[in-house]
């Protein structure tokens, strides 16, 4: 895989032009398009289709979270939408993740394409030991991250979504996992130091600690020059890889 098409911009942005005109700008530059709650709610679905048609691949992230009849039928029309990616929650357990990931590779052919990768949310990157605390679950965030991964890899996921502190223990309990890794921050000068983000780590830490991809947000779409940002990105993932 080239430095490049580890780099997953995320559009998290309502504004259909605006959301396009960085996916043209950036094609050859990322290896694809995160669209989430933001954008595919404020535009639907047929983004998705306008996105891929300027060149990159799609990483639907909708955390789907529901019974597990309810999340098959959300996968499945995912996987008509032509997404390489696609996210659910680990929380919700074994017998939904597999029935996502019947569901997804079921549906596939209708958009002519492979089945989306069903990657596992672990534990969101905006979640410290405190808030899980406060939410139940008992024990430190490294601890519920392998425990999830582990749900994951036994439902038949494709891959985990992971902080870049859990990566190694992700890689230790599902090591043919596909790691998506969110909470990337390359450096003091990017336009967005910490944020809402708890952890975090810089493109080559990812890289080095086991990141297939990586996933940016404002640090490129907030950028005077996003184009720009990504090569930088890019520049460090490759130097981490060598």
């Amino acid at each position: 895989m080239k430095p490049h098409e580890r780099i997953f911009v995320a559009l998290d942005m309502p504004d259909r032009g605006l959301a396009l005109d960085l996916a043209r700008a950036l094609r050859g530059r990322v290896g694809g398009a995160k669209v989430g709650l933001e954008l595919f709610t404020a535009v639907g679905p047929g983004i998705v289709e306008h996105i891929r048609a300027a060149g990159l691949d799609v990483f639907l992230d909708l955390k789907l979270h529901d019974i597990p009849n309810t999340v098959a039928g959300a996968a499945a029309a995912a996987a008509r939408l032509g997404v390489a990616f696609l996210t659910v929650h680990a929380l919700g357990g074994s017998a939904m993740i597999a029935r996502a990931v019947r569901a997804a590779a079921e549906a596939a052919p209708a958009a002519g394409a492979p089945g989306p990768t069903v990657l596992a949310v672990t534990v969101l990157t905006s979640h410290d030991d405190d808030d899980l605390r406060s939410v139940g679950i008992a024990g430190p965030g490294r601890a519920a991250v392998t425990r999830l991964a582990t749900v994951a890899r036994d439902a038949g996921a494709g891959g985990i979504v992971c902080s870049p502190l859990e990566i190694g223990d992700v890689r230790a309990v599902f090591p043919a996992a596909s790691v998506m890794v969110p909470g990337i921050r390359p450096s003091a000068s990017s336009p967005v130091a910490r944020d809402d983000q708890a952890r975090t780590a810089s493109p080559a830490d990812a890289v080095r600690a086991g990141a297939d991809r990586i996933v940016v947000g404002r640090p490129i779409t907030a950028a005077p020059d996003p184009v720009a940002a990504a090569e930088g990105i890019a520049r460090e993932i490759h130097m981490a890889s060598r």
